[in-house]
């Protein structure tokens, strides 16, 4: 297994494709202007995508998901809490919203790389998993051609949020955690279907209970590790 990382220009959201020993590869948070890098990518290395998957359905790492899956022919695959953001993920950002505050910080990235929020279209395949019910934290197996991946719900920043466990059997595992776990910081719960309460009860039962080995990479900044972020993460601290 190879993991390759295209930041986005916006937020420098973090975008992952992960690529199987047989060249058959998922695409994990594409945000806006990180398409183009994922096709250069997949093209010069004849890799085969099988789905575009989603951390969360926040714009800034939704935005190249459906052009990339009408590209690839593949579905958008994310957890059935956050599904409805994909009609329209600036609504549910609150206050972040381009469309409410046109000289806010996401207006702004946007419009730097020449994206307007009204051209926003679904995805016209969706393919969600997880179920509905408060509280879901079952893992689900998720076998994407040559990629299995364990999904984990972490609800907190968002209703549907997840955690993607690559390699789970390995010595070394790695760990997509979007905008849950960041280095030396979590996700933030104020925006809308965030939750303060899931997410100490994510982060408690799900976040520190991951393997120590893991690395993790996160929806923004650098690279840590679970055993870094139990030793000296505030947040996690606090609710263990």
């Amino acid at each position: 297994m190879q993991i390759l990382t295209v930041l986005a220009p916006v937020f420098a959201a973090r975008c992952s494709v992960v690529v199987a020993d047989d060249g058959t590869c998922v695409v994990v948070d594409p945000g806006a202007g990180a398409g183009e890098q994922v096709r250069r990518a997949v093209a010069e290395r004849g890799l085969r995508p099988r789905g575009v998957l989603l951390t969360h359905g926040h714009a800034d790492h939704t935005w190249d998901a459906p052009a990339l899956a009408a590209a690839f022919d593949v579905p958008v695959l994310l957890h059935a809490g956050d599904a409805h953001r994909l009609e329209d993920p600036f609504t549910t950002l609150g206050v972040l919203d381009p469309r409410r505050d046109p000289g806010g910080p996401l207006a702004q990235a946007l419009a730097a790389v020449g994206v307007d929020p009204g051209t926003w279209r679904a995805p016209s395949r969706v393919e969600t998993f997880g179920g509905d019910a408060p509280g879901r934290t079952a893992d689900e197996v998720l076998e994407l051609g040559g990629v299995t991946l364990v999904a984990r719900h972490a609800p907190g920043h968002t209703e549907g949020s997840t955690l993607y466990l690559l390699g789970a059997d390995e010595a070394e595992p790695v760990v997509l955690t979007g905008d849950v776990l960041f280095a030396g910081s979590v996700g933030r719960t104020d925006l809308p279907g965030g939750d303060q309460a899931a997410m100490t009860a994510t982060l408690r039962d799900v976040v520190a209970a991951l393997p120590t080995a893991a690395r993790v990479l996160p929806g923004h900044g650098p690279a840590t590790d679970v055993a870094t972020e139990l030793a000296t993460n505030p947040y996690l601290h606090a609710v263990r």
